[in-house]
């Protein structure tokens, strides 16, 4: 047998050296960063931080941490874990943090909700705390103005259920899923049944309070209009943490009407959904039709391709109806189909809790558990028919027993605010927007790679069909398959372009510009955090 050489025993040695002085340091810098709080938190006598700090000693680290898990891709033995999860019950708590973790060189990453697609919230591959805003949830509706203050770890389910206290014609324009994080859905855009209405959630967004890099808390008026743009739409945590939101409520009839129909291709359903392309964006405004494509059984026990037809409409099913008949009569939609409800119940209705006690929207906890992967697209002409066929052919594959593709009318007012009113660009132009969504049950890493291949092999299916220049996609849907930054510190503005151009078009320019001026040092940082025009890893005395 060969004895090792004295340059492999060497570089043996100096691999097994660097290791262990690089776990000394990140021992040092978690011990430094704990006792730098905890001195901030003796000079203030109202900060009590030590009461919100959780560490992998403490029995409630994991629960915590889990919790606000949304995709189990992220809830494995080797998903990096933070140091440090930071539940802050009051504004020192944050300022706290992010003066500690700057000093000591740890990453911060904030979560309101937790369903961040790729959970950029709550995973990084270097050093870092999680501040969980989930304690910070209190709203604040006044009727008579209004307008409400919601607090950035409120659910939307919760703000739903605090609006419809105060009034039964009173609404938001927001999500479907009632666990969904106000921080993150808001910061992002943020959209709903009301889309096509009343436009995104961040278009209703009239201020905001925000803690910056310094620690300042900021309002509207204090951080300026250039900031107070970026985070809506541009996402919060590349310029700070957002604590509240004011935003502007709506009004809506005291009546309004839903239907959930569903067509196979037995029953015309390609006839029926290419006919949909041409019209859902066409509609009134009060009117919002979304379908979505799923692998099915048909009455006779073979596989199939299911459309499902849900629509939301402000106004009586007398009007509906014979609307329906005249713009899609393809459908071949009955009064039948149609129930009449309140604004809170559609939420309920299609939250999938049609019946239940609206309590139910104050719940944290998802009705389901899943591991997926997400795509989005927008779409500015009509897809032929033909091309559906190679959707279908997909949809067959073994993996997709659990996929779906949502498409989302556009139109209305969105045709209405211009590209740049907002960070969020995609406006008129586009008739719809698609998400793809693959699920699937455990396997670990060989099962998902399987998944996320078949969704990838979807995805470039589709590239002649769906906006170019850039392929456009929705920030909320985060995908890093389109690109992602240098997360070691050093970022720049062609590496953020890559995706920078597709979630934001040419805003991204306008928000690299607020980044820079608002954080130069680029600490409010991830994977696709938007970058300042030159940033390096600094550390902050």
């Amino acid at each position: 047998m060969k004895s090792p050489s004295s340059s492999t025993i060497f570089t043996l040695f100096s691999f097994l050296f660097l290791s262990s002085f690089q776990t000394i340091t990140l021992a040092d810098s978690h011990q430094n960063f704990l006792q730098c709080l905890s001195l901030h938190s003796e000079n203030n006598a109202t900060s009590n931080i030590s009461q919100v700090i959780y560490t992998e000693n403490n029995s409630s680290f994991s629960s915590i941490l889990e919790f606000s898990i949304r995709n189990f891709r992220f809830s494995t033995p080797t998903t990096p874990k933070p140091l440090v999860i930071i539940t802050p019950s009051q504004v020192s708590h944050i300022q706290e943090a992010i003066i500690c973790s700057q000093k000591h060189g740890i990453q911060i990453r904030i979560r309101s909700g937790g369903h961040d697609y790729e959970a950029l919230s709550y995973v990084s591959d270097v050093p870092f705390v999680i501040l969980d805003l989930i304690y910070l949830s209190e709203i604040s509706i006044d009727g008579e103005n209004k307008t409400a203050w919601v607090q950035s770890g409120a659910t939307i389910g919760q703000l739903y259920y605090r609006i419809a206290e105060k009034s039964k014609t009173l609404a938001f324009p927001a999500g479907v899923c009632p666990t969904v994080g106000v921080g993150g859905h808001f910061s992002g855009g943020g959209y709903g049944f009301l889309l096509r209405k009343f436009g995104l959630a961040a278009d209703n967004v009239v201020d905001a309070l925000l803690i910056d890099v310094k620690g300042q808390l900021l309002d509207r008026k204090s951080m300026g209009e250039d900031l107070f743009w970026a985070i809506r739409g541009g996402g919060g945590a590349s310029f700070g943490v957002i604590l509240a939101w004011k935003i502007n409520l709506v009004t809506v009839p005291s009546t309004l009407t839903v239907f959930t129909v569903h067509r196979t291709l037995e029953q015309n359903a390609t006839k029926i959904v290419d006919k949909w392309q041409y019209v859902a964006d066409k509609l009134p405004e009060d009117l919002y039709i979304r379908l979505y494509l799923t692998r099915s059984n048909s009455s006779s026990g073979r596989t199939t391709i299911r459309a499902t037809f849900e629509c939301l409409f402000l106004g009586g099913v007398d009007f509906l109806v014979p609307l329906m008949q005249q713009s899609l009569p393809e459908l071949g939609l009955e009064k039948s189909d149609c129930i009449e409800m309140s604004w809170i119940d559609s939420i309920l209705y299609f939250a999938g809790f049609q019946g239940e006690s609206m309590d139910v929207l104050l719940s944290r906890t998802p009705t389901s558990f899943d591991t997926f992967k997400a795509k989005s697209d927008y779409v500015k002409e009509p897809i032929p028919e033909t091309a559906f066929e190679g959707v279908y052919e997909r949809f067959y594959e073994q993996e997709a027993e659990s996929a779906v593709m949502i498409f989302i009318p556009y139109g209305g007012i969105m045709n209405e605010i211009s590209e740049s009113e907002t960070p969020f660009p995609h406006r008129a132009g586009n008739i719809y927007k698609i998400q793809h969504l693959v699920y699937w049950q455990g396997g670990g890493d060989e099962e998902a790679e399987r998944h996320i291949n078949w969704i990838r092999r979807l995805y470039s299916y589709m590239a002649p069909f769906v906006s170019k220049n850039p392929r456009a996609a929705y920030m909320n849907y985060r995908d890093l398959d389109v690109g992602t930054n240098n997360n070691k510190g050093y970022t720049s503005f062609k590496q953020g372009s890559v995706w920078g151009f597709k979630y934001f078009k040419n805003n991204f320019n306008r928000l690299v510009h607020v980044k820079t001026m608002v954080d130069p040092g680029n600490f409010f940082r991830n994977e696709q955090s938007i970058p300042p025009i030159y940033s390096r890893k600094k550390k902050v005395d």
